[in-house]
Formats: structure tokens, C-alpha cells, sequence
């Protein structure tokens, strides 16, 4: 049986600036989303070239900061390949109500963005109490909530891992941890130390598989140590795409290049079977076939 691809991190652009205006979160537009965007047609013309099945569309927080209508409406347009990963501002009272109503939309996940491209990492927010009923919200509602932050956030996660675990969490780009030390990793102590909290997921895009490449780090000391620590079954590959420059089949050959030093089983789940664990809504759809139809 072929390999299944399952993307859990490309992004959306529409040409439409009046249906979907530009409304970043912390007011500047990413480069890479006025640069070189993609919209729901060229995303599956990619996925197509590359061998990908379905993708799990994750809110471009620089370009549309808070309103999900693009990445909902794009989906219904290929019904059973995509679902929506979307972003809220969970600080408002607001929140749970807006969560339901993307929910009715297509939405299955949340993404916190806490800093980025645009914006320094402040992960402050993470943990304040006012963001708790939207928490509890997605454990009632069954949606993952990706987090994107770095090593500066990861005792906030840990919290809420702790005070949520019936959430599943996904450390987008893996808390970008400094691996660059090599093994042991000590380096990238506070990433691992997230292991006990068997509802923290990690997700393997471009940017970590890039990084094995440095100091003394490489893929066959780092990627056998994270399945040792977190299991396969915690760990989903993201393209990025494309906002991580190179084309989406170019930046899943990167990753098989990167992970072959694993066994089989744990690149399937990799690939593609922790994504359905994170977003069910996309086993549903591809129920009874290893190949969700493109529309």
C-alpha cells in the first residue's frame, strides 16, 4: 500500500481584496503572502504534483488575522480533501460563541498566534485566564488548537496542557527549539520536557528539517530521539507552503529525505495517520479510500 500525505500546515491567499480584505494580525502583511500567494486552486494544483491527499488549511493570521472567510469558504469548493484550521481572538468574551460560529463554517482546529514573521514572540497571552472559556469550548467541541510560539512559551503550554487535556495541542514548527548543539539536545531541553503531556502533538515543517542541517545537529541523531521521546503517533508533518519558500513537493521530499532514518510505521504516522488523529473531520471525509477525492 502507497504512503498517504497529509499536509497540516499550508496557507491560502485570495486575489480577492474586496471579498477578502488584508487585515493582519499586529497590522503588517507577511512577506511571503503578498509576495508569492496561493490560492485554493494552486494549493491543490501543489498537492496534486506532489502526491498530497488532503491538508488540514491552517489560517494565514498576517494576512487575515482574525476572519476565517476565505480558508471557509475555500474548502467547500473540494469537499472531502480540505478542513479549516482557524484562529479567533480567544481573549474576547465573546470567544466561544465565535468558535461555534466557525465551527458551522468548516472549521475544525484552532491556531493561537502569538508572533512570527511580522511580530516578536509574546507569549504572555497563552496562559491568561480570560482565554480559558475558549479552551474549554474546544475540548467540548473536539478541536485541536495549534500554538505558535517559541522556547520563551513552552511553560505556558505546558500549563495548559496540564489544565486542558482533553485538548489536543500541535507546537507549530516544534516551538522552534536550538538544536543546533547536537545530541543530547540539551539545547532543546524545554521541548523535550513537553513530553509527559500525552495531549502536546509536534509539528515537522521546513524550518526544523532545515535546522538538522547546522551546527552539529543531524537528522539521524534529532528525529530518532523525538520519536523516542514522543512517540510517532505525537508527530505531523506540515509543508508550510508557502510560506516557507520552494514548491510544496519540494518541501515534502525535504522531509522524506529527513525522516527515511526512521522505520516505515513511524513515517506513516508522520505522514499522515496523526493527522487524522488531530483532525477527524479529514478521516471521515477520506473513509473507505486511502486517496480523498480532489472535488
Amino acid at each position: 500500500m502507497s504512503a498517504v500525505f497529509i499536509d497540516i500546515h499550508p496557507h491560502i491567499i485570495s486575489e480577492d481584496l474586496t471579498r477578502y480584505p488584508r487585515v493582519p494580525l499586529f497590522g503588517k502583511q507577511s512577506d511571503w503572502s503578498r509576495e508569492r500567494p496561493v490560492n485554493i486552486d494552486g494549493l491543490v494544483a501543489a498537492m496534486d504534483e506532489a502526491g498530497v491527499a488532503q491538508a488540514a488549511i491552517v489560517q494565514s493570521s498576517t494576512c487575515y488575522g482574525y476572519d476565517n472567510s476565505y480558508v471557509t469558504d475555500a474548502i467547500r469548493q473540494y469537499p472531502g480533501r480540505f478542513t479549516a484550521v482557524g484562529s479567533v481572538d480567544v481573549l474576547q468574551a465573546d470567544a466561544p460563541a465565535r468558535i461555534e460560529a466557525w465551527v458551522k463554517r468548516g472549521v475544525s482546529g484552532l491556531r493561537l498566534f502569538t508572533g512570527g514573521s511580522t511580530a516578536a514572540f509574546d507569549p504572555s497571552t497563552l496562559d491568561d485566564a480570560r482565554s480559558f472559556p475558549a479552551w474549554h469550548c474546544c475540548a467540548e467541541l473536539g478541536l485541536s488548537m495549534a500554538i505558535q510560539t517559541d522556547p520563551s512559551g513552552l511553560a505556558q503550554v505546558c500549563g495548559l496542557a496540564k489544565r486542558f487535556p482533553g485538548v489536543k495541542i500541535v507546537l507549530d514548527h516544534l516551538g522552534r527549539p536550538d538544536v543546533t548543539d547536537g545530541p543530547p539536545y540539551k539545547a532543546a531541553s524545554s521541548l523535550f520536557g513537553l513530553a509527559p503531556f500525552d495531549n502536546v502533538y509536534l509539528k515537522l515543517t521546513p524550518r526544523i528539517f532545515g535546522d538538522v542541517t547546522k551546527g552539529q545537529a543531524s537528522a539521524q541523531t534529532f528525529f530518532p530521539k523525538l520519536v523516542a521521546v514522543f512517540g510517532s503517533q505525537r508527530l505531523a508533518w506540515g509543508s508550510n507552503f508557502p510560506a516557507s519558500e520552494g514548491k510544496l513537493s519540494a518541501n515534502l521530499a525535504l522531509a522524506q529525505q529527513a525522516l527515511a532514518c526512521l522505520p516505515a510505521e513511524d513515517q506513516a504516522w508522520i505522514f499522515g495517520k496523526t493527522a487524522h488523529r488531530l483532525y477527524p473531520a479529514l478521516a471521515a471525509r477520506a473513509a473507505g479510500s486511502p486517496r480523498a477525492a480532489s472535488g
